[in-house]
């Protein structure tokens, strides 16, 4: 349907004039009653009477009036959800209680006037994509995988190195430590049912598993955090590795204990993706507050990665 002929029929309406509706559209009266005669052949009903006072809406026309106020206002939303400026910054993060939501709560708390729309894709591909068709405006990833570089409209900075700890139960022959070396973690069971093959966090672990000697099982389905943590926490045998500022809440009972890793200490590598030529306001607004918020005192990247740590050798440098 003609929205142009919809927006016209509704300013005639209101109006009570075509004369009137033609100088609140800036057109011709004409051009009014061409685009009335239009849209009343395609709907196959008379919208008007012609009067000496004017124009009167026929029995028809006041069936139509309300669908074409709602038709006018489905168009404005459609087209403020896709209008940079006035709707939501979407933004990828892999799960909702890691580092980069930490990262995103931040970015809200200092500027709560801008609108934000927080997604979870699955692995750096699917988000590539996304911000390369303009699904959506960012995405917080390790990059670049193995064999997969960046596409080169893609822009990439290393925003934050998140440790590793090591999650034990009370029963774990390492609970009582206070850090552990990596090294020492050869031999004991690491599981961490939500590593996928193919993904660029199977492939930190993979590289993470060659260089340490670790074992690391990814057997079993993944029913989410409070699962593994309940068998973390009755499985003495078991550990996993969590990110540091991974936000988790488990029963008091379950005894469970987070264990900083040393010697080197691995870190998970997150960097903010966009398409170069993305003009949303708040992107530009988004990457400046992480430049200055994860920035150490000389301007570099705030993590403990300039020494005693670990990321694989294919990770985008800082």
């Amino acid at each position: 349907m003609d929205l142009d002929a919809v927006r016209t029929f509704v300013a005639a309406a209101d109006a009570g004039q075509f004369q009137e509706a033609a100088a609140e559209l800036a057109v011709t009266q004409q051009a009014v009653s061409k685009r009335i005669a239009a849209l009343e052949r395609s709907l196959g009903v008379r919208l008007f009477l012609r009067t000496a006072r004017g124009a009167e809406l026929t029995i028809d026309g006041q069936a139509f009036l309300p669908h074409a106020r709602e038709l006018l206002r489905v168009a404005e939303r459609a087209v403020a959800s896709v209008r940079t400026g006035s709707r939501p910054l979407r933004v990828d993060v892999i799960n909702l209680r890691g580092a980069a939501s930490g990262l995103l709560r931040g970015f809200h708390r200092a500027y709560p006037g801008i609108e934000l729309d927080v997604v979870t894709l699955f692995d750096i591909e699917t988000a590539v994509a996304a911000v390369r068709s303009g699904a959506i405006d960012a995405s917080f990833r390790a990059v670049a995988a193995p064999g997969r570089p960046l596409p080169e409209d893609i822009e990439s900075v290393r925003v934050a190195d998140e440790p590793l700890q090591l999650l034990t139960g009370p029963g774990h022959a390492l609970a009582g430590a206070r850090s552990v070396a990596l090294g020492r973690l050869a031999g004991h069971r690491i599981w961490m049912p939500g590593i996928v093959p193919g993904t660029e966090w199977a492939a930190y672990y993979d590289d993470l598993v060659a260089e340490f000697g670790l074992t690391i099982e990814a057997t079993g389905p993944n029913f989410g955090s409070d699962a593994l943590l309940d068998t973390i926490a009755d499985t003495p045998a078991l550990a996993t590795f969590m990110g540091e500022h991974t936000r988790l809440v488990w029963p008091t009972g379950h005894g469970l204990r987070r264990i900083p890793v040393t010697d080197p200490t691995p870190v998970y590598p997150h960097s903010l993706l966009w398409h170069r030529d993305n003009p949303h306001p708040a992107l530009a607004t988004l990457r400046a507050h992480l430049a200055a918020t994860t920035a150490g005192p000389g301007g570099e990247p705030d993590t403990v990665a300039a020494a005693g740590t670990w990321v694989p050798g294919w990770v985008l440098p800082r």
